[in-house]
């Protein structure tokens, strides 16, 4: 067949429907291991972390009773992001996820923000992680003399070794975190019911409304402390986007991610939303602390023996699930940008496992330098990167909408069908999210102490992608015209 023949055909099959649309060079090769099972508490772990098991005690703290209002509209806007992202899913899987469908819908320069910004997220986040990890374990005596920056490099090379072994062990392993986190909730969520129903005396006082109404109100200390918190809201949420990533590695996402995505709304009110109000049920507001998991706070009230030592290990889980999912996601997110020379070329590699082992280590390497910042300066390197790991998601989230939008445009144009599972409100609630989200950024002007220095690194950040533009275009470009040519004539070139 003539080059010009191919050309057509690969043009031809761009415009027709999902099951022709030309494949992601950075999907070939991976295995199919992930079950209905894996996807499904992946989703479910995405949904609750360390933002709620530690995050909401301080938070609770500074807004009152109004988080659960600021966990509610984040959680809606949360679920707009990942159903749209589960549209195009649908319309194509693939490991390259978001960076996949903006490098078909935006163009290199949209998959090369996505990309870099998702990696700016996960890259820091495993800091916040491995951080968080040994904090947590410094919990316990027993590991009281060792140090910070020791427990975690234990934690990064643990994780590191099973996501490096195969895809099926990140999935049980991720499976198994989040059967610990939701039999943790469900647990203190039965055990506040009946603390409720039965006017149980928690701290000195009973539980009900006038927890609330006597101590303040819904918003004991205005409306600011409640907007201050959204940032940190926002990134509780975090993560939720990987089941777009997963679905490239399952054998029937067409049947297993709307299930996974659509389930996402129930568990965001059931677990975020409850919890929260469970919370100021139980006790005011002005009890919980940043210092101790909300949880903890409660049921050390009530005399439950080893509630802190439960807790505390729970809340280690969640964060080794949060460790676990970023090296997964960045891997495959960077092989996809490697493969259409955006990303370093090692990162395309893989091992004979199927796992893309050169984006995991390039993105365990910034944790390796989180080691050295938590033996630098230990008391605060969990702040440090966490308000730059929520400039990353918000600009992912915005991208993933940006990307829906112009998906949408194109099958208007009749190029593409969209699936029947369909983002709600389509034309109208991308722009409303992506407003939404960067009057988040805006508002994080308000808080002096965090959310403005944060702001200050988006110059920073917006350079250093210009620049690394810059540097890999003309690679982009090679890559571009090769991947137009026949696989047999590239092979043998």
């Amino acid at each position: 067949m003539s080059k010009e023949a191919v050309d057509s055909a690969a043009l031809d099959a761009s415009r027709t429907d999902a099951s022709q649309a030309p494949a992601d060079a950075g999907d070939a090769g991976y295995s199919k291991d992930l079950k209905a099972r894996h996807v499904n508490m992946i989703a479910i772990g995405g949904a609750i972390g360390t933002g709620l098991f530690l995050g909401a005690g301080g938070r609770l703290h500074s807004a009152g009773p109004a988080l659960a209002l600021a966990y509610l509209v984040c959680g809606i806007f949360a679920f707009f992001v990942v159903r749209a992202l589960g549209e195009m899913v649908l319309y194509r899987p693939s490991s390259g996820s978001f960076v996949s469908y903006a490098r078909e819908f935006l163009g290199e320069k949209g998959a090369y923000f996505a990309g870099w910004m998702y990696f700016l997220n996960w890259s820091t986040t495993c800091i916040a992680d491995i951080t968080a990890i040994a904090l947590y374990t410094h919990y316990w005596s027993f590991f009281t003399d060792i140090p910070q920056w020791v427990l975690a490099l234990i934690a990064l090379a643990v994780v590191l070794s099973v996501n490096l072994i195969s895809v099926k062990y990140f999935g049980e392993m991720e499976f198994w975190f989040a059967i610990i986190k939701v039999a943790a909730l469900t647990a203190f969520m039965i055990i506040g019911i009946f603390l409720l129903a039965s006017q149980h005396e928690v701290g000195g006082g009973k539980p009900g409304l006038s927890m609330i109404t006597d101590h303040g109100g819904f918003l004991p200390n205005g409306m600011m402390p409640v907007v201050i918190v959204m940032q940190g809201v926002v990134f509780a949420y975090a993560s939720l986007e990987l089941v777009g990533v997963a679905a490239g590695e399952t054998k029937d996402p067409q049947k297993i991610v709307p299930r996974a995505v659509n389930s996402i709304m129930w568990r965001v009110g059931l677990f975020y939303v409850g919890s929260v109000v469970l919370l100021a049920l139980l006790l005011p507001g002005s009890v919980y602390s940043a210092d101790q998991s909300p949880f903890v706070t409660v049921l050390s009230k009530i005399g439950v023996p080893a509630a802190g030592d439960v807790m505390n290990f729970v809340v280690l889980t969640a964060a080794m699930s949060s460790l676990n999912s970023g090296l997964y996601s960045t891997g495959r997110i960077l092989r996809s940008m490697a493969m259409a020379g955006s990303a370093p070329k090692f990162t395309a590699r893989m091992n004979r496992n199927q796992v893309p082992y050169g984006g995991i280590l390039l993105t365990a390497s910034i944790g390796v330098l989180g080691v050295g910042l938590n033996r630098i300066v230990p008391d605060q390197a969990f702040e440090i990167v966490l308000n730059v790991a929520s400039l990353g998601i918000i600009g992912t989230w915005v991208m993933i909408m940006v990307c829906h939008l112009a998906f949408v445009r194109r099958a208007k144009e009749g190029l593409i069908t969209r699936p029947k599972f369909r983002l709600p409100g389509s034309g109208i609630t991308e722009y409303v999210t992506i407003a939404f989200l960067l009057a988040v950024l805006c508002l994080m002007w308000q808080d002096a102490e965090v959310g403005r220095k944060t702001l200050f690194l988006i110059p920073i950040v917006g350079v250093a992608l210009v620049i690394g533009w810059l540097g890999v275009r003309k690679r982009v470009d090679r890559e571009a015209r090769g991947l137009t040519e026949p696989p047999q004539e590239k092979q043998d070139r």
